[in-house]
C-alpha cells in the first residue's frame, strides 16, 4: 500500500474584526493581496462545523509566492473567543513569523500602524535578529532578520 505524502502547506488562517485594517497591516509587512471573496452557506459550515455561515476572506501571499495567509472576518456566526491578548506561551495558534531585510526599519514602519514590541529585538548567535510584535488587532507576529546569509538556523 502506497503511503500518501504531504505536498505543501497552503496557508495559515487568522480571524479578525477588520479585514481592511488587517490587509493594510500585512501589506505594510510586504504581503500582496491575492484576492478577496465571500464564503457563505451551509456547505462552508459543513467544513468548519459552524453550520450556516457568512465569512469575508482575503488571501495574502508572500513575495516569493510560496506562502499564504488567509484572513477571515466572520459575519455569521459571531466570533466567540478572543486570543489576541494571549501571552506568547499560550497553547494553540501563536504567531506567524516573517523574515525581513531590516528588522529595525520594519518595526519602525509597523509601529506607525499601531504595532508594539512584545519584548525587545534580540540577536541569536551570529545568525538572526528576532522580535515579536503585537500588530493590528493584537495579532502576535514574529520578525526575523537573517544576519549570516549562508545560515539557515531553521527559521526559514
Amino acid at each position: 500500500m502506497k503511503k500518501n505524502k504531504l505536498l505543501r502547506m497552503d496557508n495559515i488562517g487568522i480571524v479578525v474584526q477588520s479585514l481592511d485594517d488587517a490587509i493594510a497591516f500585512f501589506t505594510e509587512i510586504g504581503l500582496k493581496l491575492e484576492g478577496r471573496a465571500m464564503v457563505e452557506g451551509e456547505w462552508a459550515g459543513r467544513v468548519t462545523g459552524l453550520g450556516n455561515q457568512s465569512v469575508e476572506i482575503a488571501m495574502m501571499v508572500t513575495p516569493d509566492g510560496h506562502s499564504r495567509l488567509e484572513i477571515s472576518r466572520f459575519l455569521t456566526p459571531e466570533t466567540i473567543a478572543d486570543h489576541r491578548t494571549a501571552p506568547v506561551n499560550s497553547l494553540g495558534y501563536l504567531r506567524a513569523m516573517f523574515t525581513v531585510e531590516d528588522i529595525d526599519e520594519m518595526v519602525s514602519r509597523l509601529t506607525k500602524h499601531g504595532a508594539r514590541l512584545v519584548g525587545e529585538v534580540v540577536q541569536y548567535e551570529n545568525s538572526y535578529r528576532l522580535c515579536y510584535i503585537r500588530g493590528t488587532e493584537g495579532l502576535l507576529i514574529g520578525l526575523a532578520e537573517q544576519l549570516d546569509k549562508k545560515s539557515n538556523a531553521g527559521f526559514e
